[in-house]
């Protein structure tokens, strides 16, 4: 008989959570266990949980850590304690649903580290409604030759925009090589309009900084030195990490919230498990706002409408996700 795994048994709120193999490495660069992950995650308890809150979620697990596969699971792994919440989601293409993780507690979080997730990465729509989004992502996605520099500049634009616009932006670092800022929007439109809305602020930024930004969605037309406006991480089943989730690459980067005023100074690889907690604790969540700044996506619908009629047309949404 095969001897059983060792575990630890940790108090999270009210739950005791069980992590077996607390002791495998899950990044080899730097030494950093399961135990040492599931740490980070609460130490940004409040943040993590603020993040995720009632957005169906999918998971980026490590089964062996980044040496081993990577999986990518929608549906909740099997074994679920009976307290941590899911959302049913129904994905058309294939006409099937699927149970998502819906964290609304930091023992839910616990519980998926334990189940060997890295990632979390949740929709921009909650459970109340999960067709009508209530964040708009802009995701600053840099092309194979763009440096970070390059990343703060376009930054800059995006802020001087929504201070037009007189949106309230949040970003963050992407825990790779981009940044991602987030509105709070009203969830009342669908998918479609909040992302014909996130393409009309790009071809702003795009207009703004021609030599530095790209909205081309098909790579092969984009110049690799450009900054790619993902406006399409907007489309229904799109999702990318939340703020202070871990990435899954060597030395374990996190995408951290910053301030406006940290972006022209700081790098990626600031931000990690090692550096995050001790940030977190001198200076909080600065997304804990974000609820309280909603912005009305109305005049970049109207932006959207002058586009077109100026023959600027919109590409064909990409299909629904699969279940």
């Amino acid at each position: 008989m095969a001897a059983a795994s060792p575990f630890v048994e940790v108090e999270v709120e009210d739950r005791v959570v069980k992590v077996t193999n607390p002791e495998r490495v899950y990044f080899p660069e730097i030494g950093a266990t399961k135990l040492d992950l599931l740490e980070y995650y609460l130490s940004v308890g409040d943040g993590i949980v603020n993040a995720l809150f009632e957005r169906p979620c999918m998971l980026h697990r490590f089964p062996k850590g980044l040496a081993g596969e990577k999986v990518h699971q929608k549906r909740i792994p099997k074994g679920a304690p009976d307290w941590v919440e899911t959302v049913e989601l129904h994905f058309p293409r294939y006409n099937r649903t699927a149970d998502e993780l819906c964290v609304t507690s930091l023992a839910s979080v616990a519980w998926a580290v334990q189940m060997s997730t890295v990632e979390f990465h949740p929709w921009n729509s909650r459970r109340s409604d999960t067709e009508k989004p209530d964040e708009w992502r802009i995701d600053l996605d840099p092309g194979p030759e763009c440096d970070w520099a390059t990343v703060q500049r376009v930054a800059g634009v995006v802020h001087e925009v929504l201070d037009e616009l007189g949106a309230t932006g949040f970003p963050k670092t992407s825990g790779g090589s981009g940044l991602h800022v987030y509105v709070r929007v009203p969830p009342a439109l669908g998918f479609a309009d909040v992302r014909r809305a996130a393409h009309a602020f790009a071809r702003e930024v795009e207009r703004r900084a021609p030599d530095d930004v790209t909205t081309a969605w098909w790579r092969k037309d984009r110049d690799p030195a450009h900054l790619f406006i993902d406006y399409n991480q907007n489309t229904r089943d799109h999702t990318i990490a939340s703020a202070y989730s871990v990435r899954g690459v060597p030395n374990a980067q996190v995408s951290t919230p910053v301030a406006w005023d940290e972006v022209a100074d700081c790098e990626p690889g600031d931000f990690t498990i090692a550096t995050v907690p001790a940030r977190y604790a001198a200076i909080g969540d600065l997304h804990a706002t974000i609820d309280e700044h909603p912005f009305d996506l109305g005049p970049l619908l109207e932006w959207a409408e002058r586009d077109e009629a100026e023959g600027v047309g919109a590409e064909a949404e990409t299909p629904h996700g699969s279940a």
